[in-house]
C-alpha cells in the first residue's frame, strides 16, 4: 500500500471498524484502459480486512459496513473496491 489514497482509506477503516488486520492493494495498473481507471492510479483497490465488528454479520452486511466507512472516498478516490472481510476467528 503506497498511495496517499490507500492511506486515506486505511485511516477511515481504522477509525470506523477498528480492524486487527488490514491490507489494501492498489490494483489500478491492471485496469489500465478501463473507463474508470485513472491515469494517476488509485481507482481500483483490493481490501483484506479482519475485524471483530464483523461477528454475526453476513457477507453483505460486512461489505455495507466497509462501504459506509469509506463512502466519501468513492468517486474521487475509489472506482472499484474488492473486499474480503473476516472476523479474527475466521482467519
Amino acid at each position: 500500500m503506497t498511495t496517499d489514497r490507500a492511506t486515506r482509506i486505511q485511516q477511515r477503516l481504522q477509525a470506523e471498524l477498528q480492524p486487527t488486520h488490514i491490507e489494501i492493494v492498489d490494483e489500478s495498473a491492471s485496469h489500465a484502459g478501463h473507463a474508470g481507471a485513472r491515469e494517476s492510479g488509485g481507482g481500483h483497490f483490493h481490501l483484506h480486512i479482519v475485524a471483530s465488528c464483523f461477528a454475526g454479520k453476513n457477507r453483505v452486511q460486512r461489505h455495507r459496513m466497509v462501504y459506509d466507512a469509506v463512502k466519501d472516498e468513492f468517486g474521487p478516490t475509489i472506482h472499484a473496491l474488492s473486499i474480503q472481510a473476516k472476523t479474527p476467528e475466521e482467519v
